[in-house]
């Protein structure tokens, strides 16, 4: 593995871990009903607003983030992959085919039948 691939691979995890801690932090809608009744939206650390939208943009462009390194990473392995076909993999060795012998006859042996004859076995009785 290459070190862009190394460097990808950490990005990619810290990516990961990052925007599931961001995801498990923010609040369901439900929560921000009782925000807008005033029980403690001013004291909130991101403004009276709540950091829902702050939030949300970070979860979005992480989530962006995540598929970009994921899409570098399956990128990089392609051109490995692609590197590595000449490289360690033998290749079978090209084969060329031959025209058969010629087959000779002796004059001992039996004759040469062409396609359309049958032989005829003479020690058999015909029935």
């Amino acid at each position: 593995m290459g070190t862009f691939e190394t460097i990808l691979l950490i990005l990619l995890v810290a990516d990961a871990i990052a925007l599931a801690a961001l995801i498990l932090l923010q609040q369901g809608k439900g929560a921000d009903i009782g925000a807008a009744f005033g029980s403690g939206g001013a004291n909130t650390v991101f403004g009276a607003t709540g950091g829902a939208s702050f939030l949300m943009k970070l979860t979005v462009w992480l989530s962006i983030g995540f598929f970009v390194i994921t899409f570098g990473l399956a990128y990089a392995a392609k051109e490995r992959a692609a590197g590595l076909r000449g490289d360690g993999i033998p290749a079978l060795p090209l084969v060329q085919e031959e025209a058969p012998p010629a087959v000779v006859a002796d004059e001992g042996d039996a004759p040469l039948l062409t396609e359309d004859q049958e032989p005829v076995d003479s020690d058999v009785p015909e029935i």
